[in-house]
């Protein structure tokens, strides 16, 4: 039973479930307690403990790693493995110095010589630094450690690794676009050997913000083409992912000036967002020369879906002036005025006011072209 809960504690980790698996890790630890095998007891207390700080409570997770503390005989990987989570829980807490100054006691532990846990340092120590507001250093630290899982075969933490070191890169800006893009193009590679449907989605969502960020648009959209097509599912969460893709291809083809492409991506986008229920992740628009809208791509922390379905009709608007039809732009600038109301965004209600000044223009009616200027003043 207690392997059975591990297992399944380990597959809801996988899939993002936190709580569940540590509901599972709990269960096995408290069976334990009947065994007469400290080292289980320790093994379970690990897991629940290494749980805690996955899922965000760093605090309540070093409380049950310190009490998983191996004995001399027990298993050399084990001790590697405690090392890492008790530093990711010093992390969770902010202790970044700390966690930096043990991980390098970890690098050059005899018992975690073996290149995985040396990646795994790797990892953990670039996490640290982007704690310290140091990503080029981070940048760095997730580049050894893809170049280590590579050769040690693996990869998806490969992959993983690599995608982490491009958002790192990028956040420096002390490395050159064309680095940049050898990462993004060595992570691609690597993702059709991926066996995990959902990672490897979010892996093609990834790079193509990389290279939105770099402007190499044509394979941005070509990446969230490839991530939209792992999109199978029906739960919430599903939708949640597919209409964030389908607003990044919307945004992909406006930055490629292929308006009439763009169109069914960006009306797609706003039915869907509209649909689900759940935060959806926020985009916004860059100004451009022209008093009209150009996307720029999801970053965290979103304000709400019906923000994220004003900037979709934002986007459409841009694209349907872009092609001549400034009545139905007109439409889609008040369809988003609307939704950035709803949402109190202030940002897109000015521009989604300019934006209705321009397409009144073009319509020939000046009087509330001047209207909407003003309030977008």
């Amino acid at each position: 039973v207690i392997k059975d809960l591990t297992q399944a504690g380990y597959q809801a980790l996988a899939l993002g479930a936190g709580r569940e698996a540590v509901g599972c890790f709990r269960k096995a630890l408290l069976l334990s307690r009947d065994t007469v095998s400290p080292q289980l007891h320790r093994a379970c207390a690990f897991n629940l403990g290494a749980a805690y700080v996955e899922t965000g409570k760093p605090k309540k997770g070093l409380e049950f790693l310190l009490r998983s503390q191996p004995s001399e005989v027990e298993s050399r990987d084990h001790v590697g493995s405690l090392y890492f989570s008790v530093e990711a829980a010093h992390e969770g807490l902010q202790d970044f110095p700390k966690a930096l100054e043990r991980f390098r006691k970890v690098s050059g532990h005899a018992d975690v010589a073996q290149a995985g846990s040396r990646a795994g340092t790797c990892v953990q120590m670039g996490c640290c630094y982007l704690g310290m507001q140091e990503p080029a250093r981070a940048a760095r630290c997730f580049l050894d450690a893809a170049e280590t899982y590579a050769a040690v075969e693996s990869p998806d933490a490969a992959a993983v690794a690599l995608s982490r070191a491009s958002g790192s890169m990028l956040q420096s800006r002390q490395f050159r676009a064309a680095e940049i893009a050898r990462v993004l193009a060595w992570c691609r590679s690597l993702c059709e050997t991926i066996p995990d449907l959902a990672l490897r989605g979010k892996l093609y969502n990834d790079i193509g913000l990389g290279y939105s960020q770099l402007h190499i648009f044509s394979l941005a959209a070509e990446s969230f083409e490839r991530a939209l097509g792992l999109c199978g599912g029906e739960p919430e969460q599903d939708r949640r992912r597919e209409a964030a893709l389908l607003q990044n291809l919307g945004a992909a083809y406006n930055a490629l000036r292929s308006f009439g492409m763009a169109l069914g991506w960006h009306r797609r986008a706003a039915a869907l967002h509209g649909w689900s229920s759940l935060p959806s992740l926020p985009f916004g628009f860059a100004r451009c020369a022209s008093s009209a809208w150009s996307p720029v791509f999801p970053i965290p922390g979103a304000l709400g879906n019906r923000r994220a379905q004003g900037q979709c009709f934002g986007n459409l608007a841009y694209a349907c002036s872009q092609l001549g039809n400034h009545g139905a732009a007109a439409e889609s600038y008040l369809h988003a005025l609307q939704a950035f109301r709803d949402s109190g965004d202030l940002q897109g209600q000015w521009q989604a006011c300019e934006g209705l000044g321009a397409a009144c223009f073009y319509l020939g009616d000046p009087q509330k072209a001047i209207k909407h200027y003003q309030e977008a003043l």
